[in-house]
């Protein structure tokens, strides 16, 4: 019977996740953002500590990767404090904004890994935040067929 027919043996498989993506931006990240990268990785050091090499291969293979990822994170990472006293929209600061339509968000500029849309972090390299950036309270912008006015500019906490 030729190989191609029977079935390999499972336990000499190993499992092939792929690498999480490291974004090409400056990684800048708010002191938050730079204790949750340290959360990530005491994580996954815990997780590999925990883990049964036999038992829980994908559990292994999966905090190695979370691993290599958060520690390449944190090499990079470049911690940033907004000027409390700054006139114009910088990394860190929380922005409010009104549409044409008297409709108020405020959206807080974080570093990649500190994205939480729905608590109203966004990235620094969002197409919001890059609209928004160097502009002072009382100037426009249009971003996705609408225009938005900045009406509070404060560093975040």
């Amino acid at each position: 019977m030729s190989r191609a027919f029977t079935k390999e043996d499972d336990s000499n498989s190993s499992i092939d996740l792929g690498e999480r993506p490291i974004s090409p931006h400056r990684n800048l990240v708010t002191e938050k953002g730079l204790a949750l990268i340290d959360a990530e990785i005491t994580m996954a050091h815990e997780a590999l500590v925990k883990g049964n090499a036999e038992a829980d291969r994908d559990l292994i293979a999966r905090a190695s990767r979370d691993l290599r990822y958060w520690t390449a994170r944190r090499e990079s990472a470049e911690v940033s404090h907004p000027d409390p006293h700054s006139a114009v929209v910088r990394f860190g600061m929380a922005v409010t904004i009104v549409d044409e339509d008297g409709r108020s968000q405020t959206w807080t500029i974080v570093g990649e890994d500190e994205v939480d849309a729905s608590h109203g972090m966004i990235s620094h390299v969002s197409p919001m935040a890059q609209a928004m950036f160097g502009k002072s309270v009382g100037d426009t912008f249009e971003l996705n067929g609408h225009e938005w006015e900045i009406t509070a500019i404060n560093a975040a906490p």
